[in-house]
Parts: C-alpha cells; structure tokens; sequence
C-alpha cells in the first residue's frame, strides 16, 4: 500500500508573495502543500513535525527593509530554532527561493551572502543555468541545464576566493549562471546581477537544502517561457515547463518511503 503525499508546508507573512504559485507546484507534481502563515507556525511549533518539504518562497519580507530576508530569519530564528534544527536533522528538505534564499542565508542554513545587483538595480527577466548539483542533491536529479525567470534588487551571491573552493570542494553550488539558449536568443547578459562566480544556487546537508534566486514555481508551464511561440512553430509543443521538474523531483525523493 502506498503511503500518503509527502507534505510541504510553505510558509507566508510579512510581505512573502508567491506562495500560491509554489504551492500549485508541489500539488501538481504530487504532493500536498499547506500554506501556513509563521505566526500560527509560532503558536503551534510542533506543527513542523507533520512536514516532509519546508519551503520559504519569494518575496519581499518586511519590505526588504533591514536587508533581504533578514527580519524574517531572526523572526524565525528567535521562535523557531529548535523546531527548525530537528526538521533538518530528519531526512527531510528544504527551499528556499528568491528572497527564501536569502532568508535561508540570514538563518545561517546556507553558506554565503546575497547583496544587491551590481548595476543596483531591480531585474526582472530569464536566465540560463548550468546545474552543477544534479548527481549530489535530490532537488537536481536528471536537470542538466534550465531556464528560469528572476525578479530580484539583491540578487548578487558574494563569495571570497576562500570560501568558493570550501564550495566547490563540498560540492555546494548547486547552479551557475551561463550563456544558455534564452540569453543567445535574447542577446542578453549571462550573469546579470553580478554574482560572485556567477553562482545562482547553493545546497547544504548533503543536498536537501537547496537555496536560488531564480523562480522554478514561475517557469511550470511551456508557454511560461519566452521562447514558446519560436518553439511553438517548430512543432516542439510541451505541456510543462522545465521548472516544475525540481518540484517533481522533491516529492519523488519520498517514493523511496512507499
């Protein structure tokens, strides 16, 4: 007998705003997903327990005004740390997308630091990456290259020489930024914001924790992408975008429990 879907709490509040969409995603690829605001999670921490996937998803936290995902990760660490630790000494996972990557660097979860674009600017457009992780994280199996949207003012990852072969030793970059099919359509820049190695995403215990400024939840459909209407004529029609293969590939981790 197969057990129930893996559950995904994904949490809310204080100005995160793409939980919707991320939560149409873990429901498509086969799980149940609960929105859940962190002062009820605050109220009720043991609701934690319940959970397979935790998600932060993006947004602008308290207006990013101390910093992106700053006063949302003390919030988080000052009532939720112990609940926090145990969940991620489980075999479980966790994301954290766009200002959830941030909020998972601020929590010190994730390696790092993310400050702002380099042209200090708000980008809004596609990228291509290279993923680097995909045989070390479950969030990565079978990805090679994706496309994806980004919407971001501090999306600029900083690392020191030092710290970038520690990642590279351990295995923990997860994507990187490169000249992939939307950018050479496009003519557009490969590393937009700047990022120190042109990284776009880091990973942490063992690849679980999976942490990216660009938004999978946002490339789910084929037509979400920029090219669909060039690839539309060719014939090569899909339904689903690439993003919803990061989605699918968290709750399939889970498959091995049936």
């Amino acid at each position: 007998m197969k057990k129930n879907k893996p559950k995904i709490i994904i949490m809310s509040g204080y100005g995160l705003n793409c939980e919707e969409e991320t939560k149409f995603a873990f429901d498509s690829a086969g799980g149940q997903a609960d929105i859940v605001h962190i002062n009820d999670l605050i109220a009720k921490p043991k609701m934690l327990s319940e959970y397979k996937i935790l998600v932060f998803p993006g947004g602008f936290s308290y207006g990013d005004d101390t910093g992106s995902g700053k006063a949302y990760a003390n919030k988080f660490k000052n009532h939720l740390r112990k609940e926090l630790d145990k969940f991620l000494s489980r075999d479980t996972l966790a994301i954290g997308i766009c200002n959830g990557f941030q909020i998972l660097t601020c929590l010190g979860i994730l390696p790092g630091a993310l400050t702002h674009n380099k042209n200090g600017e708000y980008l809004d457009r596609w990228v291509d990456l290279g993923c680097v992780g995909r045989a070390s994280s479950p969030w990565l199996k079978g990805i090679k290259n994706i496309s994806l949207p980004i919407a971001h003012g501090e999306g600029k990852y900083l690392a020191s020489p030092e710290e970038y072969k520690k990642l590279k030793k351990n295995g923990q970059i997860a994507f990187t930024y490169i000249k992939g099919e939307i950018c050479k359509f496009q003519n557009l820049e490969r590393n937009p914001n700047g990022a120190n190695y042109d990284i776009a995403g880091i990973m942490a215990y063992n690849g679980r924790v999976l942490g990216m400024m660009p938004h999978p939840e946002r490339a789910q459909f084929f037509h979400h992408s920029p090219l669909w209407q060039s690839k539309k004529i060719k014939g090569d029609i899909k339904k689903e975008g690439e993003g919803i293969l990061l989605f699918k590939n968290a709750v399939n981790y889970f498959k091995k429990d049936e």
